[in-house]
């Protein structure tokens, strides 16, 4: 097992359960140590169990990303623990229910609150890490989804707004040497995917893929393992799909 992360900090958002886990006990297993945050603190213990039952050091900081003083008092948190944070990961944010299937019936206080989580969180919490991040010449990985190259959705145009959220974010922490790019994950294989789409959605959508093939959240950590690494020094401001050629993303 390669060790690309032995005495390296990596904050990931989201870190119950699902994807956000996934990217915890992926950086894990290479050795970082790893700063777990959610809005469910229950579901943040179970996963610290998991995590440290396979040998990741790792501690837990439960955070609502929809508050500015939550994602204030994470980042003083995460600072004082880790001077230098070499990894930070946006994945927190909401993907099943209303934001899936709403658009036009919307009112503004329902985009607000999505755009709050899902574009603007993200910026507001790498910029209270700056300073860790700039110590470590880190690098910021924001969780989009193919659904954001076919915004018909809220959810699509929160991920499509965080693709440019992720160009102005490389932009401005340039200078600071922290990369940002972000991740398209196309359908995974796992329970809330399974459960939360309509019968026969999961199964529609995956036929559009280039390659016959089922995704699940260790393909997308092992993108991310990559982007965070020194091998991906001089890639920034990109937004790479992990979908198996899906064409719901067109050609591009």
């Amino acid at each position: 097992m390669f060790k690309r992360f032995e005495e390296k900090h990596v904050l990931v958002t989201g870190a119950a359960g699902g994807l956000g886990l996934a990217f915890a006990s992926a950086f894990g297993a290479e050795g970082a140590t790893v700063a777990l945050t959610d809005v469910s603190a229950e579901g943040l213990e179970r996963a610290a169990e998991a995590l440290r039952a396979q040998g990741t050091s790792c501690f837990i900081v439960p955070a609502d990303l929809s508050l500015d003083s939550q994602i204030s008092k994470l980042a003083s948190e995460v600072s004082e623990r880790c001077p230098r944070l070499d990894v930070l990961i946006n994945n927190a944010g909401l993907a099943y229910g209303e934001i899936a299937h709403s658009f036009a019936t919307l009112n503004q206080s329902q985009w607000l609150s999505y755009f709050a989580i899902n574009t603007v969180a993200p910026l507001l919490l790498a910029k209270a890490l700056r300073a860790p991040l700039a110590a470590a010449h880190g690098v910021v990985l924001n969780i989009s989804s193919m659904a954001s190259y076919m915004p018909g959705t809220a959810y699509g145009v929160t991920k499509a707004a965080l693709n440019a959220m992720t160009y102005g974010m490389a932009s401005a922490f340039g200078s600071d040497g922290i990369r940002v790019n972000a991740i398209a994950p196309g359908l995974m294989e796992t329970p809330a995917a399974r459960s939360n789409l309509p019968p026969g959605t999961f199964e529609r959508i995956q036929a559009q893929q280039m390659l016959n093939l089922p995704g699940d959240a260790r393909d997308v950590a092992e993108l991310a393992l990559f982007l965070a690494s020194e091998a991906a020094r001089f890639i920034t401001c990109e937004v790479i799909s992990c979908d198996a050629g899906n064409r719901m993303r067109g050609w591009r």
